[in-house]
């Protein structure tokens, strides 16, 4: 094929297409797989989870699951991975991510029907899924907290 006609011949852009979106819809499976299986290891753990993939509607983003742990209401991020890379699947909650989630919080909590705000916690599980192998979490409670330099 000559140049030209590679340049007006756009099927594999089509391709490319296609590759992307089924990569993405693995992905996203992958993640749902992951929150759902942190859905009923927080429950074995004793949590009463309120809420999964929550989204206010005003604001942009969702938290995977709102969680209360005794008296303790928790926004959890999940993530997950199929495989232990360099980096730690915790890492990914980055500090845009840590923001976002905070705002979604604040909304989640001024619509509770309790006068007070009940204490907040931010967690973070990671879940890896290793072929053949069962499930690994990891569990952060308290990972980040209503400011950047938060930590207990």
């Amino acid at each position: 094929m000559g140049r030209n006609e590679f340049e007006n011949n756009s099927d594999w852009l089509d391709g490319a297409d296609a590759c992307r979106s089924e990569w993405d819809l693995a992905h996203l499976s992958i993640g749902m797989e992951g929150e759902d299986a942190v859905f009923f290891y927080l429950q074995r753990k004793g949590y009463t989870v309120v809420a999964r993939r929550w989204s206010s509607g005003e604001v942009p983003g969702d938290v995977d699951l709102i969680a209360w742990d005794g008296g303790v209401l928790c926004f959890i991020e999940v993530k997950t991975r199929t495989a232990h890379d360099m980096t730690p699947a915790e890492t990914a909650v980055d500090e845009h991510k840590r923001n976002v989630l905070r705002r979604l919080a604040r909304r989640y909590v001024r619509q509770l029907p309790q006068k007070t705000a009940p204490p907040v916690r931010f967690d973070v599980v990671s879940v890896y899924q290793l072929p053949a192998q069962e499930r690994e979490f990891q569990h952060f409670e308290g990972s980040f907290g209503w400011g950047e330099g938060w930590r207990e």
